[in-house]
């Protein structure tokens, strides 16, 4: 009989601990999760504002590692940022406040094409990892970015204007009780960035409580990276 997915559901995928090491001499603990089949491409994942409890855990991508590589093909890369702990380990150093977070980024990105051999990275950030991805996730590679609840709290217009200009696919998904920037307030906030894909998503709050609000979030990223995946199952 099949059986509902639930919060705790983990399908089968080649799942592995990795260390990072960033340029400023730190080791960043994460977690790999793999297809055992076709992978069909890579997600790195930027987690919420570590003093708010944010960590490589946080439930979407947790949920994120645990389903989409069996469910399409989607390889997840998760770590976590300097000074942050979640049950895998603690990062090395300390919060830096989304300033010297950029050495963990740009060594996450080095990480995934060099060591893993990644061929299509998204990078995708929550929250404050919204901001890290949209300051320093800008490695050529990269095929673009998917931003769940962005709060715009430390990249700034500059950052913005970078993104319009190179031109690479955004894909922003905003709630509608948003606590930081509710969906009026982004649509005028990203309209610098003429290739912005705003989706706006009803009842959903900051944090993606509920398995409705995960289940429209980790279909909009198959919608990106495996649309032929769709739909995504609700039994396994």
């Amino acid at each position: 009989m099949p059986e509902l997915i639930r919060p705790s559901t983990v399908l089968p995928a080649n799942r592995k601990s990795i260390t990072i090491h960033t340029a400023d001499g730190l080791n960043l603990i994460g977690e790999v999760a793999t297809p055992i089949g076709n992978r069909i491409g890579s997600i790195l994942c930027l987690h919420p504002l570590p003093t708010a409890g944010g960590m490589m855990d946080s439930h979407i991508l947790k949920k994120a590692a645990n389903r989409l590589p069996n469910m399409s093909g989607i390889e997840i890369i998760r770590f976590n940022t300097r000074g942050t702990s979640s049950d895998s380990g603690t990062s090395e150093g300390i919060f830096g406040e989304g300033l010297t977070e950029k050495y963990d980024v740009e060594a996450a990105i080095n990480f995934a094409f060099n060591q893993l051999g990644v061929e299509k990275l998204w990078v995708m950030g929550w929250s404050f990892g919204t901001d890290l991805a949209l300051k320093y996730a800008r490695e050529a590679r990269i095929k673009g970015l998917i931003l769940l609840s962005p709060p715009l709290r430390t990249s700034g217009n500059s950052d913005l204007e970078f993104w319009a200009k190179d031109g690479r696919s955004i894909t922003a998904l905003i709630p509608e009780h948003d606590d930081y920037l509710k969906p009026d307030a982004a649509a005028i906030a990203f309209q610098v960035i003429p290739q912005i894909n705003l989706i706006n998503v009803d009842d959903a709050k900051h944090l993606w409580v509920g398995e409705p609000s995960v289940y429209r979030v980790l279909t909009e990223i198959a919608k990106i990276i495996a649309p032929e995946s769709l739909p995504l199952p609700t039994e396994y």
